[in-house]
């Protein structure tokens, strides 16, 4: 490791080495001590394995999937990935979960102080400086970002972790009293797990995506199942490796390495009472149909930034911007997608700075990188669609990046920004290319008069994705007017409004869809994880001079 460890995790392996082999001390002092894997080691020539977990055991697979390092295209892990032979294991393991759930407010409450006391545990780990790293660095690995956007995903998820530590996971389950038409009688309102559940989570957070959902469905009382896109599965493998060290019982969730059909015919055996998803509409519109609804999304977000009439702070925002597109080479649901600029920013130097900032992007510190999701040829080809367009033009960007070894199955772009007519965008036909979801270090600019605001507003309504929004302005009756008329549900607004972010301190989520799943808040966990039940008490006593009433 490239940090210093602990002292205490120093006299932990101290301990071990007095009655540990050599080699296993070795390994001790170079990994923290759940990790079976070390970051910097993980090659072609020294593969690493990922497993699968269910009813309290690690397990293997008959098959054995490959998956290739994004920066050099060797095999370098071996996922167990199970079979559609194989789920019986994980079928019965959700099957053994009453809906009621492992733990309710009237039944085993202890269990809301055991995830207190784990999450306790878990948020103290993953803050020492040797685990952080490790996780930063596993995480870039697998889905390639610059370290400080990769320790920054560490650093939320436990500052998640430090929200949820002692009473604040009972505090989730907080109920109310109605007092009742007589005497005994009142109403009570509970918030009811679900009991078996599973997470689907997508490949571009690797740690914070999986870890804050799989805690809220725990904290609610639920057991889920859990699958990770398998390109990134070794990092949820390791951490869940972490909270079974700190005090997770091993039979309240199971971990599944498989591909689409084959979680997607567990869910259909399994039945889970909900399902959580994070990842691409059409795979969110399927499982919605599938499972009669009994979902939660958190689906593709083309996310819109409106730059107001009121200009300054230019180097602040074209940073803001050049972080908001393109970071994690603009692998974010929340990656700004279209930027609305108002007139009077042509004349600010603005998109000159934005092309500058993007240029300083490099693949040596993955300020840019791979696209795990879009290649090159497809990012290309809908450049020059967009170019089609008339007045369409490239900002700046448009080629492939050069130099490299990333495989052709992924995508290698430099930052780009297509500029095309706010006229044109509303046109049929052009519209639906225009805010077509590019996962990748892509995003169209366009430009609107004073009068022309009405035709911004226009194109945002017209979205199908509702996710983040930015209203980059510090005029009060600006914002008053845009966000009155909008509905994304993460939207920052100020001159210091950006689109991306999802710290552990307010929802990030969608909203204008009654599937909407938020993330990370006390409001989010509830929404998503539990169910509302009332309880009407009605204990007498029945009135001394009580009759028998004619009929109704």
């Amino acid at each position: 490791m490239s940090r210093l460890l602990s002292r205490r995790h120093l006299a932990s392996a101290a301990a071990v080495s007095r009655s540990a082999p050599l080699a296993c001390v070795s390994r001790w002092l170079h990994t923290p001590s759940f990790a079976t894997v070390s970051p910097q080691e993980i090659s072609g020539s020294n593969p690493a394995e990922v497993h699968n977990f269910v009813q309290g055991s690690w397990t293997a697979s008959a098959n054995w999937n490959w998956i290739v390092d994004p920066l050099n295209g060797e095999k370098f892990i071996k996922i167990a990935e199970v079979q559609g032979t194989e789920i019986k294991p994980f079928v019965e393991s959700l099957s053994k979960c009453p809906k009621h759930g492992l733990h309710n407010p009237l039944k085993a409450p202890e269990r809301y102080l055991m995830y207190g006391d784990i999450s306790a545990k878990a948020a103290h780990m993953l803050g020492q400086p040797a685990i952080s790293d490790f996780f930063a660095k596993l995480i870039q690995r697998v889905s390639p970002k610059s370290y400080q956007q990769a320790l920054a995903e560490v650093q939320v998820s436990q500052k998640f972790l430090e929200n949820f530590c002692g009473d604040q996971v009972r505090f989730l389950a907080r109920s109310f009293a109605v007092p009742g038409n007589h005497l005994g009688q009142r109403s009570n309102g509970y918030r009811w797990p679900y009991g078996p559940v599973a997470i689907i989570t997508p490949f571009n957070f690797p740690l914070e995506i999986p870890l804050l959902q799989v805690m809220g469905a725990l904290y609610m009382g639920n057991k889920p199942v859990l699958k990770v896109d398998s390109k990134v599965s070794i990092v949820m493998e390791q951490m869940l490796r972490l909270l079974h060290e700190c005090g997770l019982p091993a039979e309240d969730m199971d971990f599944i390495n498989s591909d689409g059909v084959t979680m997607n015919k567990l869910l259909l055996e399994a039945n889970p009472k909900m399902t959580l998803f994070t990842g691409s509409s059409r795979v969110a519109e399927k499982l919605a149909a599938d499972l009669k609804g009994r979902i939660k999304l958190e689906d593709a977000g083309f996310d819109w930034k409106i730059l107001g009439p009121d200009v300054q702070e230019v180097d602040y925002i074209a940073w803001v911007c050049d972080q908001d597109a393109y970071a994690c080479s603009g692998q974010k649901c929340s990656a700004q997608s279209v930027l609305f600029m108002h007139k009077n920013w042509s004349s600010s130097g603005l998109l000159d700075k934005m092309k500058k900032l993007s240029e300083r992007r490099k693949l040596e510190d993955l300020t840019i990188g791979p696209v795990l999701t879009v290649t090159t040829e497809a990012m290309t080809e809908h450049m020059n669609s967009l170019l089609k367009i008339p007045g369409s033009k490239v900002l700046f960007g448009g080629e492939p990046l050069e130099n490299h070894s990333i495989p052709k199955i992924y995508g290698a772009l430099k930052p780009t920004a297509v500029f095309v007519p706010l006229e044109e965008i509303l046109k049929s036909g052009n519209f639906e290319l225009v805010t077509k979801e590019i996962f990748g270090p892509f995003q169209v600019v366009t430009e609107y008069s004073e009068d022309q605001l009405e035709l911004v507003l226009e194109a945002c309504e017209r979205m199908n994705a509702h996710l983040t929004a930015a209203v980059v302005s510090n005029d009060p009756l600006f914002l008053q007017d845009v966000l009155g008329r909008s509905v994304n549900g993460t939207t920052y607004a100020g001159i210091r409004a950006r689109t991306t972010g999802a710290p552990q301190n307010h929802w990030f989520g969608p909203a204008g869809d009654p599937r909407g799943a938020g993330i990370g808040t006390p409001e989010a966990i509830k929404l998503v994880w539990s169910c509302h039940r009332e309880i009407i008490y009605d204990i007498g006593p029945v009135p001394k001079n009580w009759a028998l009433p004619s009929a109704t």
